[in-house]
């Protein structure tokens, strides 16, 4: 039995093995100019009789489920109360459920009273992925995400302070040649600030509807680093997060050209050797897969 999923349906990866129940359709802000994941819908909340439904019919079909996943983008701009009834009742309905998730935005986590989070977290939502993208604030502006590096930190910091574990998202070559070395640094200051328990870089990847009109926005001057470039900016990144939390970093999505992962602070040269090895052998990057520009 399949639910009637309203297309297109996106999850982290690490959500691959999960139960999806679309709680809200679309992404109530939609003007980030590198995602075009929902730019195909128009945000909407699910009626509770919709989702109660969903949740007893899968009950029946999956009951040993373990891992929900709440959709689309912007599950968490659902009013407190009503997140905490869905999340209480998939609790109930799935005896054996380890983990429910949902992305976040910035701002919807700062909407949020510390303690509205906390209640939240209480009735059974664990964990929340966040994309930082970049850490520069003339980068976040130029790509339109909607947030600076300091609400990031401030969001991150309040979701980690409620009980979260957060995973968050960084995109390499988002600043584009001009803004390299300004995007990883603030990138890394960002991190450091707020040393979420997961990192994943990806490198940028546009599809062709969106491609001009992040570069319309980004204002004429975008240039797209290379491979090499963007093992400098990946090099880079880990030179610069200093952390004493323990962080799991992931540089190993198919948009990147190279796997690198460790866990941060005790993995950090680690890290840091396999890039020199790597800038020997650049035969082992990866081929283009979903490497477009």
């Amino acid at each position: 039995m399949m639910l009637n999923y309203d297309a297109p349906l996106y999850r982290p990866p690490s959500e691959a093995r999960s139960l999806i129940f679309q709680v809200t359709l679309g992404c109530s802000f939609n003007e980030c100019s590198f995602c075009d994941m929902y730019r195909s819908k128009e945000y909407s909340e699910r009626p509770w009789d919709e989702v109660k439904s969903e949740i007893d019919m899968m009950a029946k079909y999956l009951p040993e489920t373990r891992r929900v996943f709440l959709a689309d983008g912007d599950a968490l701009n659902l009013d407190s109360e009503y997140m905490i009834k869905i999340v209480k009742y998939i609790r109930e309905k799935f005896s054996k459920i380890e983990r429910i998730s949902c992305y976040a935005m910035p701002m919807n986590i700062l909407k949020k009273t510390s303690d509205e989070l906390k209640k939240m977290n209480e009735a059974g939502l664990d964990m929340f992925y966040l994309g930082i993208e970049s850490g520069s604030d003339i980068v976040l502006k130029k790509v339109t995400k909607g947030a600076i590096g300091k609400t990031i930190i401030k969001s991150v910091n309040k979701a980690k302070e409620a009980g979260y574990i957060m995973s968050c998202m960084v995109i390499l070559g988002l600043g584009g040649r001009k803004y390299s070395k300004e995007h990883i640094k603030g990138t890394a200051e960002v991190i450091s600030a707020c040393s979420p328990h997961y990192v994943g870089a990806l490198t940028l990847y546009l599809e062709n509807g969106i491609k001009q009109e992040f570069l319309d926005k980004f204002g004429g001057e975008f240039v797209r680093i290379d491979d090499d470039e963007s093992l400098e900016e990946l090099q880079s990144l880990i030179e610069q997060i200093d952390t004493k939390d323990e962080i799991v970093f992931r540089a190993n999505h198919g948009s990147n050209a190279y796997t690198i992962k460790g866990t941060f602070p005790q993995d950090k040269q680690a890290m840091l050797d396999k890039i020199e090895w790597m800038k020997q052998h650049p035969e082992i990057m990866r081929p283009q897969g979903l490497r477009g520009f």
